[in-house]
């Protein structure tokens, strides 16, 4: 298999955990996605991905599947050990909850091509661009951090072994950094963090600032 990758990428982060989670070896190949010219916009990529977005995996038979949470459960039911959803429905509904608040209510508001669509128009600068994301990235992890307060019951964020939320929660939470922000403010996150790190799948495959 083939993964179109990006190391600063957050959802390409999910897969290659996800990968290492399952002991899944790939063959990387790096696309870049940052300025004018990025790799992930060239006609070849877009032939790839017409979305031209990473990451992009090209399993043995010749099949693309684009976006990380349909990648991450395509390895999850081609390669069931270790599960990264729980077997309990309702922990299974939560965990799910978990991973799309962050992916289709915060993380989609930060990647590069929203942050380049912000600096196109008139009186944004690159300090508003970074109010932006501080904004979005807080008011997102507050949520989650209040939504994993509320259930959680072991050392991430479902249960006693990691699931999709911690896949896609920990390259999430190591944003706040690049944006200026204290992890500490949310204990929760900041203590599964803090465990995910000690994993080598997670801390090997985090995204590079």
């Amino acid at each position: 298999m083939i993964l179109y990758d990006n190391g600063i990428s957050s959802a390409a982060s999910r897969v290659r955990i996800a990968l290492a989670l399952k002991g899944v070896d790939v063959v990387r190949q790096s696309v870049s996605i940052l300025g004018p010219d990025a790799g992930s916009r060239q006609a070849g990529y877009l032939r790839v991905n017409p979305q031209g977005l990473v990451p992009t995996l090209l399993t043995d038979d010749g099949t693309l599947l684009t976006q990380s949470l349909a990648i991450i459960e395509y390895l999850d039911e081609a390669h069931p050990e270790p599960p990264l959803l729980p077997r309990n429905p309702k922990e299974r509904a939560f965990a799910r909850s978990v991973t799309l608040a962050i992916v289709s209510e915060t993380h989609a508001l930060l990647p590069p091509r929203v942050a380049a669509r912000l600096m196109a128009l008139p009186g944004v600068d690159e300090s508003a661009v970074t109010d932006w994301k501080r904004h979005w990235v807080s008011e997102g992890l507050s949520a989650v951090e209040t939504l994993i307060g509320a259930r959680r019951t072991g050392p991430f964020v479902v249960g006693s072994q990691p699931t999709v939320a911690d896949i896609v929660l920990f390259p999430q939470a190591l944003t706040t950094d690049r944006v200026g922000l204290d992890i500490r403010q949310w204990p929760n996150i900041a203590e599964i963090v803090s465990t995910l790190r000690g994993i080598p799948a997670f801390a090997d495959n985090a995204p590079g600032s």
